[in-house]
Order: structure tokens, then C-alpha cells, then sequence
């Protein structure tokens, strides 16, 4: 007996075009390194998960060399919040102090890493979990935060100032994915742990392995040049633009857009944040002509 397909011609037509318009991207991306910091709503809703780690799937089995980034806000203050330890903020930062060290950390490698690595993980034994402090992955130092003129102390963060991405190559040439959790010893004691924005985290690491891409997932459409001006959504913009604007941005896209920033004026091709809110939204910026959010290129592109 004949075997019928329910599915429209039109329907077929509809995915093949899809197919076909993917084929220069796979084309131009097959072997590229692509880092991405995965946070905001896709790290709590758990629909958004599962399809972000569908998408580092097909990343991989598309021949690139996906790199996962990962902080944890939202988990990190209900994991204090278990302990007893109030969250406080000084300037946008975390203040993390020596009691609090120990559950960002716990709270990033055994709660948001463990889950992360389990969803790319229903696919294939395929993601490797990997912290910033093991391997010498991020060193860094303490760092404080101007407020009000006044500089004010941060505790256990600090930036990133060395970065050793053997580890993570390792991961690569074994055909894993390496999800990295934003943790960094201090160069001055290595034994204390210091909290690292995984904003920079993730372009620390881009610039280590040369990245062709870095994205950063976020909970808006994009870079605003004229927030809260929907119209104003910008599509690509230079190094050069993003400096003059970046003063003028409001504090939650500082971080975000000086990662990227740093990474292309460092040698990484291009940077994008993306809209983490909309499912496989990844794919969307890598396989699409249009791509999606906002791309942060080198003056000379």
C-alpha cells in the first residue's frame, strides 16, 4: 500500500526555501568558532532553554564550533536568598562577599551549568561542562565601581585579565560543546574565587579562541539609538558609531555592548545581541540574510 505524506506542497516548497537560504551561512560559518553568552528570560523559562540548546545542537551538527557562556542573576539571588544573604547592588554590580562567593559559585556549576548541559545533552552526549577558574580558564582581579564620585568596594568580582582557552580547544577538538560558567580565580591568591559579568566573560573568551561571531542574548529586540523609541532599532552598526553612543545607553546595555565592543576591536569578525526572548533566535541571526538584533562590526567592514 502507497505511503502518503501529510504534508503540502506549498508546505515543502516553504522549507526547502528555508534550507536553500541557510546554504551560504553554512557555507560561510562551517569550522567558525561562534561564542555565546546565554542569560535573561531564556535562562528561566524553561521552553527557551530547551530550544537554545536545540539551537547549539544544530550549530554543531551544522559544522560550527559553538562556545557557551553562561552567568545566572536570577538563580544566584533566589540561591542567597536560601542562605539567609541579602542580595545588594553597589553601581549595577553585585556586591559578593566572602560567605556569598561560595553560593555563586555553587549556584552557577551545579544549578544553571548542570541544567544547561543536561537540555544540550537530551540531543547527544555532546555539551562538556567547564568552570572559569579550573584550568586557569579566567584569571582576574577585584575590581571596585564609581558611585556618586565616591569609589565603592565590590567584594569577591573582579575582571577578567587572562585567559588560557587550552581547556576549552581541548573541548572543541573532541567534538564537544564547552559550556563555561563565569567564575575566575584571582591572580593575586588563586585560591579565592572571584564573580565575573559573564557579558565580558564570553568576550574574553571570543577573543582568546579568535571568534568569528559572539552573541549575546538579551530581553530586548536590540541596540535603541533613541530609547524608548521603538523606531529606532539599529541593525548594524560600526565600532566607531558605538562608541560615541555608548555613553547615552541606559545602564543594562552598557555591559552587553562594551563586550561587544571589546571583542571586535580585538580581532573577533562581528558581535551581535539578540532577542533571548524569541525561540531559536540563534538561528536566526547565524542562518538568515536579515539576521535578527543588532550587529556590531569593525570600522573598516
Amino acid at each position: 500500500m502507497p505511503t502518503t505524506i501529510d504534508i503540502s506542497l506549498e508546505e515543502a516548497h516553504a522549507k526547502a526555501s528555508v534550507l536553500i537560504e541557510a546554504l551560504p551561512w553554512l557555507k560561510r560559518y562551517r569550522g567558525a568558532i561562534v561564542v555565546i553568552k546565554f542569560g535573561g528570560n531564556a535562562m528561566i523559562s524553561p521552553e527557551l532553554a530547551a530550544a537554545f540548546a536545540e539551537d547549539m545542537v544544530f550549530l554543531h551538527h551544522a559544522g560550527l564550533r559553538p562556545v557557551v557562556v553562561h552567568g545566572g542573576g536570577p538563580q544566584i539571588s533566589a540561591g542567597l536568598a536560601e542562605k539567609g544573604i541579602a542580595s545588594e547592588f553597589r553601581g549595577g554590580y553585585r556586591y559578593t562577599s566572602d560567605e556569598a562567593i561560595g553560593v555563586v559559585r555553587d549556584v552557577l556549576r551545579n544549578r544553571v551549568n548542570r541544567s544547561l548541559v543536561t537540555d544540550i545533552n537530551q540531543h547527544g552526549n555532546i555539551a562538556r561542562s567547564l568552570s572559569g577558574e579550573q584550568a586557569n580558564l579566567f584569571g582576574g582581579r577585584t575590581r571596585g565601581v564609581l558611585v556618586d564620585g565616591e569609589m565603592q568596594d565590590l567584594g569577591r568580582v573582579g575582571d577578567i585579565l587572562e585567559v588560557d582557552p587550552s581547556a576549552v580547544l581541548d573541548a572543541l577538538d573532541a567534538g564537544r560543546i564547552p559550556v563555561i560558567t563565569s567564575i575566575a580565580y584571582d591572580l593575586d591568591d588563586p585560591e579565592r574565587l572571584l564573580n565575573v559579568n559573564a557579558d565580558s566573560a564570553a568576550a574574553a573568551i571570543a577573543i582568546a579562541l579568535n571568534a568569528d561571531k559572539l552573541l549575546v542574548l538579551t530581553d530586548v529586540a536590540g541596540l535603541y539609538s533613541d530609547w524608548p523609541n521603538r523606531d529606532s532599532l539599529v541593525s548594524v552598526i560600526s565600532t566607531a558609531e558605538l562608541r560615541e553612543l555608548l555613553p547615552e545607553l541606559e545602564s543594562g546595555m552598557i555591559p552587553k555592548m562594551n563586550a561587544c565592543l571589546d571583542a571586535v576591536d580585538n580581532g573577533v569578525r562581528n558581535a551581535a545581541i539578540i532577542d533571548g526572548r524569541i525561540e531559536h533566535s540563534i538561528l536566526l541571526e547565524v542562518f538568515t540574510s536579515n539576521g535578527i538584533g543588532t550587529q556590531v562590526v569593525s570600522e573598516t567592514e
